[in-house]
């Protein structure tokens, strides 16, 4: 099957869990407000997550060496620990971390959380590595996966306020849609993540989903995780 095909299952994947949740809400007679009853069921992102462990798998690493569940906490610098949703170790070195993120409704209470947990993090690790916490190891690969929902709401200019400075150009006007994918792409450009993903899907069944920008698809996402963890065991091998 052709990877944008297993990453489709993923997103459908992703919608048809929050469906279910909110039926099991609703038939208990505990329904939260709004979405919520699928946001605090979690397991949202797990169909995305077992396509990157295949992936990995595919690239040449045992499924004993990719954490999911378990064992996801690594070293912090501002922090003592930072629990990831995926951790790739191999041999004592870390190949991999990735964080995977969605936005289901409440844009606008959401955004500003979700850009300072991207740039938060992945400062925070990038620093205890260089204070020697990981070891003298390689530089470990760190993705960023965000999908958001496609809606009308994230196609609508949002307003700014400036009462002092003029904010960057590039936030005129944009949508929230547009906001994430300069987060993304920024994230990548200012070296905080090796790679960033940015789809937008629909909530249906079946689900459509995009990739607003060529340089934030699902495939580059995956050939720069696998190439990482092949060139590790490359290294593995040669003498």
């Amino acid at each position: 099957m052709r990877l944008d095909q297993r990453f489709h299952q993923a997103v459908q994947g992703f919608w048809d869990v929050r469906a279910a949740q909110m039926r099991k809400q609703q038939e208990s007679g505990r329904i939260d407000a709004g979405s919520r009853g699928a946001v605090t069921g979690g397991a949202q992102m797990d169909q995305v997550t077992a396509l990157l462990v295949d992936l990995l798998e595919e690239a040449g690493l045992s499924r004993l060496e990719i954490h999911t569940n378990t064992a996801l906490e690594l070293p912090g610098f501002y922090r003592a620990e930072k629990k990831w949703d995926l951790v790739a170790v191999s041999q004592g070195e870390l190949l991999a971390a990735v964080e995977l993120k969605s936005q289901v409704g409440s844009f606008g209470n959401n955004f500003n959380n979700r850009s300072e947990e991207a740039i938060g993090s992945a400062t925070c690790l990038w620093t205890a590595y260089r204070e020697g916490r990981f070891g003298n190891q390689q530089r470990p690969f760190l993705g960023y996966l965000f999908l958001l929902e496609d809606c009308p709401q994230v196609h609508k200019p949002v307003k700014m306020k400036q009462p002092h400075f003029v904010v960057d150009p590039a936030f005129v006007d944009a949508s929230y849609r547009r906001r994430y994918e300069l987060l993304c792409r920024r994230l990548v450009r200012e070296r905080l993540y090796d790679a960033a993903c940015f789809a937008v899907a629909t909530n249906a069944n079946p689900t459509r989903e995009s990739h607003p920008a060529d340089d934030l698809t699902f495939k580059n996402f995956a050939i720069a995780l696998q190439e990482r963890v092949r060139t590790f065991l490359k290294t593995r091998v040669e003498p």
